[in-house]
């Protein structure tokens, strides 16, 4: 390729693609870069290799929402989760800088280069048995003020991801506090999630902190929907602090 050519290249990728996210070898091929020309642009300082096949332009700084829409295209059913889905729809407790909560439907490890610049983790759990894939579609939103079609755990899905780490990864404390916080939750929406929810311990710690909140009427909930509680006797775990979950069927 003659100078003016890879000039012309790289002129047609800095003004098509866009700022602000990595891209990667499916997004190049289309505008004429194979694998190996991308290779020689990286070695040319045109183009930044952040892993094998991914990209970034030099000397931009792309954000974290950039980031996850490039994820969301490659990892089934990634999305903002359990607290981090809360924060970003203003249920907050803390205000510093909280390790980011992603969630997906298959096992996938963060590539470095994203936790490198985003402190994150990713939970995979079958926490559904979703009816079907409506109902899973219509969990996943983006709040005002985020970059279009960036997915993120509505306030109902959320607080059941959150109650699913209590005691693990998240911290019982922070959890109720957290929890504390709901408003105004859709309640036909928290039944069916809590109908397809596979997790005993969710579903009875929701039950258990809904009466005591009273953001919802429990006993409504429960006549409504088939909940799985598990068996009549009471459950009991040791958390990692050290603390005694004891939870009954119904809260």
């Amino acid at each position: 390729m003659d100078g003016n050519s890879r000039h012309q290249v790289i002129k047609r990728l800095q003004t098509t693609l866009p700022r602000g996210a990595p891209f990667d070898l499916t997004t190049l091929a289309p505008l004429g870069v194979s694998s190996k020309l991308a290779a020689r642009y990286a070695e040319g300082g045109w183009l930044v290799r952040l892993a094998q096949g991914v990209y970034a332009f030099p000397n931009d700084e792309f954000g974290v929402y950039g980031a996850l829409k490039f994820l969301q295209q490659r990892v089934p059913g990634l999305h903002v989760g359990g607290k981090s889905a809360l924060g970003l729809q203003g249920v907050r407790h803390n205000l510093g800088r909280d390790t980011l909560v992603l969630w997906g439907n298959s096992r996938y490890e963060l590539p470095v280069w994203f936790t490198s610049r985003f402190p994150a983790r990713y939970v995979h759990a079958h926490l559904f048995d979703w009816p079907d894939a409506a109902l899973a579609d219509k969990t996943l939103t983006t709040p005002p003020g985020l970059p279009d079609r960036l997915q993120v755990a509505v306030s109902e899905r959320a607080v059941l991801e959150l109650l699913y780490e209590a005691g693990t990864k998240q911290s019982l404390e922070e959890a109720r506090n957290l929890f504390d916080g709901l408003r105004s939750p859709r309640k036909e929406l928290l039944g069916q999630l809590l109908s397809c929810c596979t997790s005993v311990k969710t579903v009875r710690l929701f039950l258990t902190w809904a009466r005591e909140t009273q953001v919802v009427d429990v006993k409504d909930l429960l006549e409504r929907h088939p909940l799985r509680t598990g068996s009549e006797k009471r459950w009991m775990s040791r958390l990692a602090d050290g603390t005694l979950l004891s939870l009954n069927p119904h809260g």
